[in-house]
């Protein structure tokens, strides 16, 4: 498009651009001649624009004009009745803004084209987002559509150091990704940090923010998150009065946050909209179902296959008869019943509408039944996978990791008893000791150091003991998702 040249004859253009374009049915053009002679082409995409807005800002005022012919400063200060307009000289960004929904108006002997925002495709409301709802509080939500969601954002920062950078990523979607932060706020490493990132990709096409989270990410091989991912502007905003940043991407709803910390995963938007006696209970219930997902299954294996002295005689014997004529040793038993559970799951979440919540229940519960009555399985090994599934469900936002990490323990628990949990679990905090998320350590709140800057890093203070002047990055602590 780099060489693509514009006359001053107004033919010539319209041939031109009618030539770019051949084959799109929902390319239009429109030509309008004023009472005085003035003549002019009007291109745009059908769907993409708000036809009032054309009619009435854009085509009337060109038929009602008593000028003969006009520049394009003069058709784009004096004729066009619209408040966003400009004389644009770069065919690149011409091209960019015109297949986004924006009007092409070209005069007769003017070579510059006029660039009119005219933006009018449809977009959904702005409700709820589904996995994130509050008991109480903001009940708003990003959407698909770029400008409105950061609206969203200004909104509820009305500080004039709020900062939008628009870059274009993807060759072929040309996709407008923008950084938002807050100036002053936000250290200048992490702001130059991203910029570098998000410049340097060589990507086809950005259809979503995960095409971009995947490719910038720390650590892209594990399973414990390292951008935090939200739907909500209460938490954008939240995260960027911390000192962080946030990268919105048109056509997504979701927003990318960075640094993202380990303990961000424990804590809900809930937690700020209710009581600080009930914000850390439920973060302490989190903590202790994580931990009680991974390992439950694999402590029950190791008990059974190598540490029976450990286990209490009436329970032992309980479990003993239960295993009676069940075909399967009770590792392969469990790991077997690990994946059914998995994939109910995943059925349950494919399944549309209330059905599939329907079909997730039934298929437990009958499964579960049928499988102990016909000995294929061992009543407690079902119960223990049970609970294992459902304080899985308490951190959503380390579904992936629990997965993992619940095989892995589970083959080092049949393999070495409780040694092998054990050497699994140092493993995998080594693991997490040495991960970082943009330069910052991904367990940076794990020990408390300082007790003035642990107001909200695994437990929430009360409101009166915050202290809103200091932020996550530039002070080593977390604040989470607080709006």
């Amino acid at each position: 498009m780099d060489t693509i040249t514009f006359s001053t004859d107004l033919e010539s253009n319209i041939r031109l651009m009618q030539t770019i374009f051949q084959g799109d049915n929902t390319f239009v053009t429109r030509r309008a001649v004023g009472h005085a002679g003035l003549s002019c082409a009007v291109f745009f995409f059908d769907g993409m624009v708000n036809n009032i807005a054309i009619n009435q800002s854009v085509i009337r005022p060109i038929v009602c004009s008593d000028l003969s012919c006009a520049s394009a400063e003069t058709l784009c200060q004096t004729v066009l009745q619209i408040n966003d307009s400009r004389v644009e000289t770069d065919v690149s960004k011409l091209f960019a803004s015109f297949l986004y929904g924006d009007t092409v108006v070209f005069t007769e002997g003017e070579a510059r084209p006029v660039v009119v925002n005219t933006k009018g495709f449809s977009v959904r409301s702005a409700s709820e987002p589904e996995n994130e709802r509050v008991l109480s509080g903001p009940r708003e939500g990003f959407t698909e559509c770029f400008m409105p969601n950061l609206a969203l954002i200004r909104r509820r920062l009305n500080d004039k150091r709020l900062k939008f950078t628009f870059l274009r990523i993807g060759s072929r979607t040309n996709t407008v990704v923008c950084l938002c932060y807050l100036a002053g706020v936000c250290e200048q490493k992490l702001i130059a940090h991203l910029k570098r990132k998000l410049e340097a990709l060589d990507i086809d096409s950005v259809l979503d923010a995960n095409y971009l989270a995947e490719r910038i990410r720390d650590h892209r091989l594990s399973p414990f998150p390292t951008l935090g991912t939200t739907e909500r502007p209460d938490v954008v905003a939240a995260r960027l009065v911390e000192g962080r940043c946030a990268i919105v991407v048109d056509g997504s709803p979701v927003v990318l946050t960075a640094p993202f910390l380990f303990q961000e995963c424990f804590q809900s938007n809930d937690d700020y909209y209710i009581s600080f006696l009930q914000a850390n209970l439920s973060r302490l219930l989190r903590v202790a179902g994580f931990i009680f997902t991974i390992t439950f299954p694999a402590v029950y294996i190791a008990l059974m296959l190598y540490h029976r002295e450990l286990v209490p005689a009436r329970l032992l014997f309980a479990v003993s008869a239960a295993q009676r004529g069940v075909p399967l040793p009770i590792g392969w038993e469990t790991f077997l019943l690990l994946l059914v559970l998995e994939a109910l799951k995943e059925a349950g979440a494919r399944t549309p509408g209330a059905m599939g919540q329907t079909m997730s229940i039934v298929g437990g519960l009958v499964l579960g039944q049928a499988a102990v009555s016909a000995r294929f399985a061992a009543a407690p090994t079902v119960i223990v996978v049970a609970i294992a599934g459902v304080t899985g469900l308490m951190v959503p936002k380390l579904q992936t990791a629990t997965l993992w990490l619940r095989f892995a323990l589970l083959a080092g628990a049949a393999a070495y008893g409780l040694y092998g949990v054990s050497l699994a679990l140092a493993l995998v905090l080594t693991w997490l000791c040495r991960m970082h998320s943009c330069s910052v350590p991904y367990l940076l709140n794990l020990i408390p150091r300082v007790q003035a800057e642990q107001e909200d890093a695994w437990l929430r203070a009360p409101w009166f003991f915050m202290r809103h002047d200091r932020f996550a990055v530039k002070r080593n602590s977390s604040k989470g998702d607080k709006p």
